[in-house]
Parts: structure tokens; sequence; C-alpha cells
């Protein structure tokens, strides 16, 4: 598109900027974006009126950077202004309310126009850092022939749009520019409504736990703006993200990250500051209200482990939520209620030689299983967290049907003045399964953070300060029983 340029008397140019090429977008798993757009400015020496009318809805002003590309082209924005108020038919009632109008009545055998006059438009704006909508706390009101009606007559027949009304949301600029021509220039700026997640799926053999995966990048765009041919990056890590206005070093890394575009095939990902940043190197149209998904990641064979997690004590939080460590010493009933319920986890490691190694940004996870008839059939699924590669993943996927667990307190002794308690539990776990399997038995030492396990009827290994767990075969068809006790002191 040709910009057109008039003089005026005080050599300020009223200019649209043409956008050069395609847009590039780094988008967060924030709902928010970077979005990068070189432009075309027809300038003259001084000050410039530039409108752009090729942002987002949910832009945030403060955020824009305008600068030059051409070296020696000294460029500065002397004003900025942003209007979020595009001509709907709405806002035009608004605009010309109180005033007389032609509404076309449709009415066989042939149409006819009445005059009215707007007494009400009933347009009102939500809040301004949202998008304008017509909504309507009220009906309009028309005055027709002397008698007031809610509702339009007919379809409402406008005069000629004011200089200064808008059809997209604009940004308006007073550029300095200390030369006349032709200048590219590049504009960033950071804007709600853009979003994308990590999804897995997960199909696990017939006869096996090895795992085929296959990971989707789906991106959300709400943003009130299509972007067509668009380059995009996904950032993945916890970016820090205040309110408006934007935190200075997120904002700079993030227009620093857009900078570099190239142009190959497929997903690739490498570390930038403290994050990862994956690139669709083809580029791609996003649409508005559009959701859209690319492979990122595949890999036929992943060695995994399943496990069954027995972690049977129940902590009520109505009624223990806000007790101190101190009052769980000489409470009698704290932690003897019990779940009996047995986790099915799955774990696998991120690493090259299980056919992983890359950066997995976090997302949901569904796990599937092939029949013997080779249908897939649904199992489970969570979330996981952003993981570095060489870490190991445990997803928990659901509860197994045929093992059960019970878990009963058979002595407690407490002496205050001895500041000690000795506790003793026995957990019965009960395998109704046709195979023989491994159950680990998770026991947090709550009381007190001295403890001492006195006895033990199966090995225990310690996971931290507070936390034990035993490893108890349990055969097909067979009940195990696991008995210990714990002395606490203080």
């Amino acid at each position: 598109m040709r910009v057109m340029i008039s003089l005026t008397i005080l050599f300020a140019v009223m200019a649209t900027a043409a956008a050069a090429d395609s847009p590039a977008l780094t988008i967060y798993n924030q709902n928010f974006a970077v979005v990068r757009q070189l432009l075309t400015l027809e300038l003259q020496a001084g000050a410039n009126d530039v409108q752009f009318s090729g942002t987002t809805a949910q832009v945030e002003p403060s955020s824009v950077i305008l600068r030059s590309l051409i070296d020696g082209w000294r460029l500065s924005v002397l004003e900025q202004s942003y209007r979020n108020d595009p001509i709907s038919q709405p806002l035009l009632l608004a605009l010309f309310e109180g005033q007389t109008i032609d509404f076309l009545v449709s009415s066989y055998p042939e149409a006819k126009t009445v005059r009215g006059r707007i007494v009400r438009s009933g347009y009102v704006p939500v809040a301004q850092t949202q998008r304008y909508r017509a909504a309507g706390s009220g009906q309009p009101i028309i005055e027709v022939n002397g008698q007031l009606r809610f509702g339009l007559p007919g379809l409402p027949l406008f005069p000629d749009l004011a200089d200064d009304t808008i059809l997209k949301p604009t940004l308006n600029w007073r550029l300095q520019s200390d030369q006349q021509g032709t200048v590219k220039a590049e504009l960033g700026y950071i804007t709600g409504g853009l979003s994308w997640q990590a999804d897995y799926n997960v199909v696990a053999a017939t006869d096996s736990d090895d795992l085929e995966l296959l990971g989707w990048v789906t991106v959300h765009n709400n943003s009130g703006r299509s972007f067509p041919d668009a380059r995009l990056k996904l950032m993945a890590g916890d970016v820090r993200k205040l309110a408006p206005p934007q935190n200075g070093r997120a904002q700079r890394a993030a227009f620093d990250a857009i900078m570099e575009s190239r142009i190959e095939t497929g997903v690739t990902e490498r570390t930038f500051d403290e994050y990862h940043l994956y690139t669709l190197e083809r580029p791609t149209t996003l649409r508005d209200q559009e959701t859209k998904q690319v492979e990122f990641l595949r890999s036929p064979k992943v060695e995994s482990e399943r496990l069954y997690i027995y972690d049977g004590v129940f902590i009520d939080p109505q009624r223990y939520g806000h007790y101190a460590p101190i009052n769980r010493r000489q409470d009698t009933e704290y932690g003897i209620e019990y779940n009996s319920k047995v986790w099915v986890v799955r774990e696998f490691d991120n690493s090259e030689q299980n056919g992983l190694g890359v950066p997995l940004p976090k997302g949901r996870i569904r796990f599937y299983r092939r029949d013997v008839d080779g249908q897939l059939e649904f199992t489970g699924e969570n979330l996981i967290d952003h993981t570095p590669r060489d870490e190991r993943i445990r997803v928990h996927t659901g509860n197994a049907f045929d093992l059960v667990g019970q878990r009963l307190r058979t002595s407690y002794q407490v002496d205050s003045r001895g500041q000690w308690v000795d506790e003793r539990f026995q957990i019965e776990l009960r395998n109704r399964k046709e195979e023989d399997i491994e159950i680990r038995v998770v026991e947090h030492l709550y009381r007190w953070s001295n403890w001492e396990i006195r006895s033990t009827s199966v090995p225990y290994r310690q996971i931290d300060s507070r936390t034990i767990e035993f490893v108890v075969p349990v055969a097909a068809g067979e009940t195990a029983t696991v008995d210990y006790s714990v002395h606490y002191s203080w």
C-alpha cells in the first residue's frame, strides 16, 4: 500500500504506516506475546503525524517500541496515543445520540424510511483495559413521531463518518525525523490475548511399558487481530510478568528474542536467557479467535517404568489445615485417618539415551495403551512442569482398581515430661491382580523433626528428613504387611 502524504503549514505530516513484511511473534505461555512488525514510513524532515491500524485489540501501549532500521536516520516518538473504539453500529448510535437520523424499515411491497431521534443508544463500553464491545445496560430508546420506543425502528442510516473515527484499534504517533524520505522502521509491542501450551500424547505398547511420545504445540489467538504468514517463537519458562506497566527486563528480553528470524523447516529449540525458546521455522497464518496445533516432538520408543505407590495417610484439611507443627506432637487423633487407594505412576527419563533429551515445556500429558485388538484406550492424564533434559518425569495417571491399602495405628504412647512419643503402624496391602507386583509404601513422619525407626518388618529407605519408603513385593491374590514403630523426641 502506498503512503499518502499531505504537507501542512506546521510541517506536520499525516501518514499511514504500511506493513513491509510478515509479522513475527514470540508467544509466552502466560497469555501474552511480543509482536514485531516492519513498517515503511514516508516522512518529511521535522514533525510527522503517523497513523498505524495494524495492532491487536489488547496491546499494552506503554510497551510500544518504534525505531529506524537505517543507520544514521534519527527517528523519535514525540507523542503517542492509542484508540480502541473501532466503529460499530452501537458506537455510531452513541456518537449520534440526541440527533435525528433515518431508519430503513422493510415492509411489503417496498421499503421505506422513517425519521427517529436517538434518545439513548444503549451502548456501554467495558473497562478501558479491555476490548470495547456493544454491551447494553439498557436497550436503545428512539423517538419516532413524538413517541418513545425501545429498540430500533429499522436499520439506522448514518451520515458520513467524522474524520477522527476509526475502523480498527489504532496507534497515532507524532514522529520527529531528521530527514525526508522513505524509512524502514521496526515496531514491537506486548499484547495480551495470545498464549500457547504443550500437549503430550503417550501410547504404551500392548505387552510392555515402552512408550511412543508425541508432543504438540497448541497456540490460541484471542488478541483481536489475525497474523498472516507469521513467524512464531514460543517462550517456555516462568517469566515474571507484572500487570501493566510491563516488567522492563522481561520486555527487553522478549523484544530482543524476536529480532532474529530465519526460515527453515520443523521446530528448533535453544536456550534464551533463563528460559527456552522454541522456533517454528515455517511461517504460519494465525487467525483471530483461532486455535492452531503444530507437532514439535516425536519419539517412537521411550523406556518407562510403571510404579504402584501407596501413600495412605490422610490429613483432613478442614480440621488440621492451620495446625502448627508443635500441635501435632501430642494430638492423639492426628494422622490416624487413611485412604485405601494405590496410585498408578508412570516414570521415565528425559534423556537422549531414552529417545528424548530435550527441554520439555509444561503441559498436559495423556496416556493411552494399545489393546490386543489394536485399539487405543485412554488410561489417564496429568500435568507436567517445565522439565530440563536429563531429569526424571513422574506422572500420577490414576488409581489401581485391583490394589487396596489399609493403614492402622496399633499403639500410641506419649510422655509429656520426658518429651517423647512412640507410635506403631500396620499397613496391609492386598493384591487382587493375576500377577505379582511391587508396591512402594510412603510414610510421612509428621509429628516432629527428631525421629528414630525402632522396629520394622520390611527394610526402608529415607527419602528426605521427614519421609521414608518401603518397597513391598505382593504376590498375585495375596496380602503383604508392613509393621513399623517410630520414636519421636523433642
